[in-house]
Parts: C-alpha cells; structure tokens; sequence
C-alpha cells in the first residue's frame, strides 16, 4: 500500500452493559437488570477503523469529536487501538449508544447524544492525507461528516479506490466511487422494492438503481448470512455466499465487511475478490462471537455522575480527589466545559505538558510564558503509573493528586488534564489546542526548534501549531532529587 487507509465518518461511543436478570420491577412489570459490567467501544466509523488497524494496516480516522467526556473517551480508546485520529470540532454532545444485554441477549437499547452537531471544516493536513490514501472507507452514519463539503470535494478528487458505506438518512455518495456497500434494509429505504418481487430481485433491483444514481462502479448488497450480492457494469449480478453458518451477534459486521473490503482494494485487489474476502471476513466474526470477542477489553466504565453530556471518563484521563477549591479545574469535566466556553468566545486555546513532579521555577516560566500566548492554558498531566513508566519505579516523587492540585493553584493555569499513557497524544486529539507549547530544552539548537517535538505531527492533523518557549537554565527535577538525596546521604 501506498499510503494509509482512511476511513471518514461518524463515530459514536458504544457501551454494552452487560447484568443479570432476576427479578422484575415492583412498580412496573419490567424487568430489573443488575449491572455486573461494563465496556465501552468506538462504534461507526470508530469501529471501522479499529477492525482495519486490527488487520496490521496504517489507519487514519478522520472524524468529529466533542468537547466533552464522550469524546475525550473515544480519543483514548482509538489512539490505544493504533488508529491515527485526525479530528474535526464537532457541535453538541458525543453520540451514545448503550445495549443492555443479559446471558448474550438484547434487552433494551439506549441512544443519548442528542440531534446530529455540525462539523467543522477539515484542516490541510487532512485533505493532505486522504490525497495520499491508498484507499478510503466512508462509513456513514447519517450524523453531518459524510455532508462536509469540503471532504466531499476530496474524496471526489482522490485518486484512491474509495469505498461508500451508506446510511439513508445520510448524502448520496460521492460520484464515482468503487464500491458502496448497503445492507438489505438499507437499498428498500433508498429504493423502493416492487410489490412481490423476491429478496434476491429486490435487492438485485436497488443495487442497479443506486450504482446508476451514485455513478458507482459496484454496488454489494448485504444479506446478513447469506452473504452478498454484487452488481457492477455487467447485467448479471454476482452472488457471494457465506462459507460457513453465521449465527450470532451481528453487530458491527457492516462496519467489518467495509472494513475488509477497503482494505483488499488498497491491497491491489479486483471489487469481487474484495467482496469474496469482506463476506469472509463478517461470517467469521460473527461466527466468532461478534464485537464481544472481535475487540480487546476495554476496562470498566466507572460511573461518576454526569458530565459534558457523558457519565463515563476516559480511560487515561480522571479528574482526581482533589481540595475543594480547585476540584474544579481539573479533569475531563472541567476542561469540557472551559473549552466549550474558549470556543465559543472565539479564543485560542493553549495547551502544554508533562509529569511536573517537583514543581520549580523553570515550570513556572514555562506555563507563565505559554499562558501568554492565547485565551486558556490546559496542562495535560502524566498520570502517576504513566510517570512510572517512563522514568522508573521511584518516580513520582509526588502524587497525581498533588502534582494536579498544585498545577491548578497557578493564576497561570485554567485546567489540568490527567491521562495515564507514555504520549499526550489521546488527550491532544480530544483538547485539539491551537497551540501546544513545550519549554526550551526541548530545542535542537539547529535552527528547527520543533523537530524534536513527538507531538507537533498530532497537533498538525487538526491546523494547530506547536511552539517552544525560554526556560530558566539549571532548572531540572531530575537534578533536584539527586541533589536532595545527596544532601541526605551527607
């Protein structure tokens, strides 16, 4: 492949909550559902890109993300899957949908999220980025991306195969793509079926009927687990069969099937071979248990009240125990609700990081100084565990809680973001910061002084920029532990 696989659409938060069911309400025949666990998920085009990086391949997501907790959810669970997150702003709350389940069934599904928010427009970067695709996946799901004029215009002039999975309350696709991919439910809503023709007529019939109104090359049909049915120039539709019985929990098997046929075209691949090996690829994971088994698991959802539209924080990012007094300015709901008020106001939001573990003058510098420099500074705080990771078992010296309180105590310092991996590349795609600033001993001294920077190529992806300020020489953590265990050890 020649570049990466994109795939462009909406992603919603899944959760599936999974109890037991032993009694029934006292005050309404329904049943009572005892929570045993929780987990949560990237659904739509989240998913999508999740089962694409889980092949091996390199996965971009361009998508709208939410400033509140959902989002910042999603950003964790999608950078720890491998999945590049190229985000777009995205009005109003994060989508929700949540299945109560019991003994592997269904009881109930619940959306939250509200109507569909408006993205904003792509960065340079990623119109760059689906130019230098070696395919593209749209994975629709009727929530504004797929409208986006701006992505339409790019994937119209990509040269990429591209891939259309459509919803019908979304756009038609893009004049000329290679392959659109509805399910059966999904070609009766956009074309309607004749009165009494067969399902292999219907389908057959709606096919050629979205091929000639999109100007597509192929149109495959999905019948759940009888496979597929593929149109394209010929008058002769081909169908694809399931290899095997694909009984099971189906879902997300659309998003698979897009998924592994985006993935073959990118590959060099002909439409029937990739839609040989898409059916393929959905009735084995269906057959293999669904979602459920398809995907890591993703920790506990702890419930903390709600907050920014969602009751759930990320995984790496928590607000702490902290003192009254500046418990409001650290964690996910805070930070929500500053950048929702930054943005709104039409500010430059500002963001920096790092452990901080004995706050000291040259910290101070820096933050005075990147405070400077827009509306809000938003400090993105290594986690005690991620501290550990990256500087040894005896660090911090100082905990989570404290360094944080600390931090928020500055006049210099609206919030404080806490994630818990070794980069601060998650909570950096959630805050999308105008500026990410990073003192001076970051500098290469050889005229690029954003270089060495790891994070400047994710600050990129949505049009940000990333600077370095002056800081006070002789200032360093590290030398002040030495110095104070040596001063001991006298």
């Amino acid at each position: 492949m020649r570049g990466p696989v994109v795939v462009l659409g909406d992603t919603l938060l899944d959760r599936d909550v999974e109890g037991v069911v032993n009694r029934l309400c006292p005050d309404s025949p329904v049943p009572v559902l005892d929570e045993t666990a929780a987990t949560d998920r990237p659904g739509g085009a989240g998913l999508a890109a999740v089962f694409a990086a889980a092949q091996g391949a390199e996965v971009v997501l361009v998508t709208g993300l939410a400033d509140d907790a959902g989002g910042a959810r999603l950003s964790a669970l999608l950078t720890a899957a491998g999945v590049q997150v190229y985000p777009l702003a995205l009005a109003g709350a994060t989508p929700e949908k949540i299945r109560l389940r019991a003994r592997g069934r269904v009881l109930l599904r619940h959306d939250r999220g509200g109507a569909s928010g408006e993205p904003g427009q792509p960065s340079e970067e990623v119109l760059r980025v689906i130019a230098a695709a070696s395919a593209v996946l749209v994975s629709d799901y009727g929530r504004g991306v797929a409208r986006q004029p701006a992505l339409r215009d790019a994937l119209a002039a990509t040269r990429a195969p591209v891939v259309w999975d459509p919803h019908p309350r979304g756009p038609a696709a893009v004049p000329g793509v290679h392959l659109a991919t509805p399910n059966e439910s999904e070609v009766r809503e956009l074309v309607p079926a004749l009165p009494g023709a067969s399902r292999l007529a219907t389908a057959s019939r709606g096919a050629q009927g979205l091929r000639r109104r999109w100007r597509a090359g192929a149109v495959a049909v999905t019948l759940g687990g009888d496979g597929a049915l593929l149109c394209h120039a010929g008058s002769t539709p081909l169908v694809v069969p399931t290899p095997g019985s694909a009984e099971g929990d189906t879902c997300g098997a659309g998003d698979r099937f897009a998924a592994a046929a985006s993935l073959a075209l990118a590959q060099g691949a002909l439409v029937s071979e990739a839609v040989q090996v898409a059916v393929a690829e959905a009735s084995a994971y269906v057959a293999g248990g669904g979602v459920a088994t398809a995907l890591p698991p993703s920790g506990p959802a702890v419930l903390t009240g709600r907050s920014s539209g969602s009751r759930t924080p990320p995984p790496g990012t928590r607000g702490g125990a902290v003192t009254a007094g500046v418990a409001d300015r650290v964690g996910v709901a805070a930070v929500a609700t500053l950048l929702n008020e930054v943005r709104a106001a039409g500010g430059t939001v500002v963001a920096t990081g790092g452990c901080f573990d004995l706050l000291h003058a040259g910290h101070v510098a820096t933050l005075e100084a990147a405070r400077q420099l827009g509306d809000c500074l938003i400090v993105c705080l290594n986690s005690d565990a991620s501290v550990a990771g990256l500087k040894g078992p005896d660090r911090p010296v100082q905990s989570e809680n404290d360094r944080s309180r600390l931090l928020a105590a500055l006049s210099c310092v609206d919030a404080v973001l806490i994630f818990d991996e070794p980069t601060p590349d998650a909570a950096l795609s959630w805050v999308r910061p105008d500026v990410w600033v990073k003192g001076g001993d970051y500098a290469t001294g050889g005229g690029d002084e954003t270089a060495a920077l790891p994070e400047a190529e994710v600050v990129r992806r949505w049009g940000g920029n990333t600077v370095v300020v002056p800081y006070l020489d002789g200032r360093s953590t590290t030398d002040l532990i030495v110095r104070t265990l040596a001063e001991r050890t006298r």
